[in-house]
């Protein structure tokens, strides 16, 4: 089941997100972050309820917000839980009317899959480097910016 994420969810939001960031597969969120950006997140819970899954839609700019911080647990991955919290968040920014939706990943194909066409980082407004200035690979990131247009 995706819902939005509730206040109960942050913790197990904030553990899931640190499991792939001490990987180096994403940027972790302080629990700081995650209260404040609370509204922003959509989560998977198994059939237990237990959170598996989380994806934030962060609205940048005028016509542009940013998929953000997906993270899957290890045990369901390869059942389109990814997919289907990135399309909960492209439906709702098709709500705000919001056209344009950028990502910075380490997971080209995935996003590739899902309509996301590769853009030079050059072409997204210098405000959504903010977070980046915070991560230990900055300014030598690899990730690869990728953009979805309804």
């Amino acid at each position: 089941m995706i819902r939005d994420a509730r206040m109960e969810d942050i913790k197990a939001m904030y553990g899931l997100l640190h499991y792939f960031a001490d990987k180096g597969l994403l940027l972790g969120r302080s629990l700081s972050s995650l209260y404040d950006q609370l509204r922003d997140f959509k989560v998977f819970l198994n059939e237990e309820g237990k959170v598996q899954g989380l994806c934030a839609l962060h609205v940048c700019w005028e016509n542009l917000a940013e998929i953000r911080s997906l993270a899957v647990a290890e045990e369901a991955q390869g059942r389109g839980v990814g997919a289907k919290l990135v399309e909960a968040c492209l439906a709702e920014a098709d709500q705000f009317g919001i056209t344009r939706v950028f990502t910075l990943t380490y997971q080209p194909t995935f996003f590739k899959k899902l309509s996301f066409r590769p853009i030079d980082k050059n072409e997204l407004p210098h405000k959504v480097w903010s977070d980046c200035i915070q991560c230990p690979k900055f300014p030598d990131c690899n990730e690869e910016a990728f953009i979805w247009e309804k």
